[in-house]
Formats: C-alpha cells, sequence, structure tokens
C-alpha cells in the first residue's frame, strides 16, 4: 500500500464493510476450529467470537471482535461492539488456555465497547478491566492483531499480548476521530482532521513501540486480496509462537507487564528533551 494514504483513508479502509473479519481469519488460519458460546454468568454475546482450534497442528485458544458482514448481524453484534458479557467469554476462554497451556491469539477489530443502558448496568467497566487483569498475568503466550478498527478499551481489552501486530491500514486509538473531534474541538465533521493529530495508524504506533510490526496489506486494503494477509499473519503466527513457545510462564508474563510498562516512555523522554 503507498505510504502516501492519508490517515482519513486508513480509517476508511479499516472500516471498508468487505474487510475480512475475526470469522475469516479463524477459518483461513485454524483447522478442526470449535466455536464456544456463552459467560457461564448470564449469557451469550456473539460480538466475541472465540474458541479453540489448531493452528500447525498444534491447539490454539482465538478470541475476537465480531461485526458481522450483513445488516442481521451488525445489529445482532452490536456493530462488533461487545458488551459484558463478551468479555466475560473472553475471560473465560483465557483462563481454559491457561489451564490447558494453550497459547492465545487475539484478532482486534472494534469501534469500542457496547454503551447501551443494559451494558452498563451489567458491569462493563469492570468487564473490561477485570480482563485486562487476567490477561496481564496470564502465563501462556499471548499474541494480538489489531485488523481493523481498534478503539478505546473495548479494544484493549483483547490486546494485552506479548506481541501486538497491526494490519498496515488498520488504526488503534483511545476513542474514534468522530468522537475525538468532537470532544476537542464540538465538532465530529472534523474527524479527517482528527485522524491527522491523532497518531493512530500501524505507522505511526511502531514508531512509538506500541506495537512490534505492521503486515502489509495488498494495493486498496486487504478486501482486494484476502488470500495475500492469511499467507502473512500465518508465517508471521508460526514465527512468533515458536519464539514465544521457547519462554517460561513466569518469563511471558514479566515480559508482558514490562512491555506495557514501557509504553509512551520514549516519547515522554523525547518532549522533555
Amino acid at each position: 500500500m503507498a505510504n502516501e494514504l492519508k490517515p482519513a483513508q486508513r480509517v476508511a479502509l479499516a472500516r471498508h464493510p468487505d474487510r475480512p473479519g475475526t470469522a475469516e481469519f479463524v477459518s483461513a488460519l485454524f483447522t478442526d476450529f470449535f466455536e464456544q458460546r456463552g459467560d457461564r454468568r448470564c449469557m451469550d454475546d456473539g460480538a466475541i467470537y472465540g474458541g479453540v482450534g489448531l493452528f500447525h497442528g498444534k491447539p490454539v485458544t482465538v478470541i475476537g471482535h465480531r461485526k458481522g458482514h450483513t445488516l442481521e448481524e451488525h445489529v445482532a453484534y452490536h456493530f462488533g461492539m461487545p458488551s459484558p458479557e463478551g468479555y466475560r467469554k473472553a475471560q473465560r476462554l483465557m483462563l481454559q488456555a491457561e489451564k490447558f497451556r494453550r497459547p492465545i491469539v487475539t484478532f482486534i477489530d472494534t469501534a469500542g465497547a457496547y454503551p447501551g443502558l443494559e451494558a452498563e448496568a451489567h458491569g462493563q467497566g469492570e468487564a473490561i478491566a477485570s480482563t485486562l487483569a487476567l490477561s496481564s498475568r496470564l502465563t501462556v503466550p499471548v499474541i494480538s492483531i489489531v485488523t481493523g478498527e481498534g478503539g478505546s478499551g473495548g479494544a484493549l481489552a483483547l490486546g494485552v499480548g506479548n506481541r501486538v501486530f497491526m494490519l498496515e491500514n488498520a488504526v488503534y486509538s483511545v476513542l474514534s476521530p468522530e468522537g475525538f473531534a468532537a470532544i476537542l474541538w464540538k465538532d465530529a465533521s472534523r474527524s479527517a482532521e482528527a485522524c491527522d493529530v491523532m497518531k493512530l495508524t500501524a505507522a505511526d504506533l511502531l514508531e512509538l513501540k506500541v506495537i512490534d510490526g505492521v503486515i502489509p496489506e495488498p494495493e486498496g486494503g486487504a478486501h482486494t486480496d484476502p488470500q495475500a494477509v492469511y499467507r502473512a499473519l500465518d508465517e508471521l503466527l508460526a514465527k512468533e509462537l515458536a519464539a514465544l513457545s521457547k519462554m517460561s510462564g513466569s518469563a511471558l508474563a514479566a515480559a508482558r507487564y514490562k512491555k506495557f510498562r514501557m509504553m509512551g516512555a520514549n516519547a515522554l523522554r523525547k518532549e522533555r528533551v
């Protein structure tokens, strides 16, 4: 993809309706996938898609956001914005992976957690916070991949990985450009301008050391040639899982904690100089 694309153009590609989602990545990369539903407390939330599959013959737990592609799916999955039940389902899958010593791969693609009244009543903030706390102390390898939108704590809840990667046209930020513009300038129509200052692109976040690498996309975006993206991801996952599997559980947890504690430190040093 040409480097001259503006941040707002990358946001548009990250939101493209035909962009591959978690279900497509799972189908392409894993075999014998068995979806697991429900949080074992209340209900199932389809906005979180997860289960167990085989990656090159080895069991892996997979968890990701799911937006869907049809209007019915969008409505059923709240456009990929999980409710507390979704994050508690993710926790259940993480604990299961920890028990059976399975690596975890997460796919991030959400505008943020669902902000509905019922979600707040069911403890949305607590569900996200407890997911972050749990994922930070896991003693199995965790690889997180931002495939489309990565918005706010709703995205970060699945993003506490030993390795964090982004597709070339994915975006990752504290909130949407529209929300940023509405808060800062009281004008959501200035979202394109917000994209320019938010440092939300893969290149920006690699420079800031928030992520570990960028996965290239074909010209025009991932939806134009999904197979090329799947091949690149397959190669990356094989390499990173092989490297992480050599580390002890305590070393994985300690390295993950240190990684996130150090985020932004270099940028702060530059500002102070």
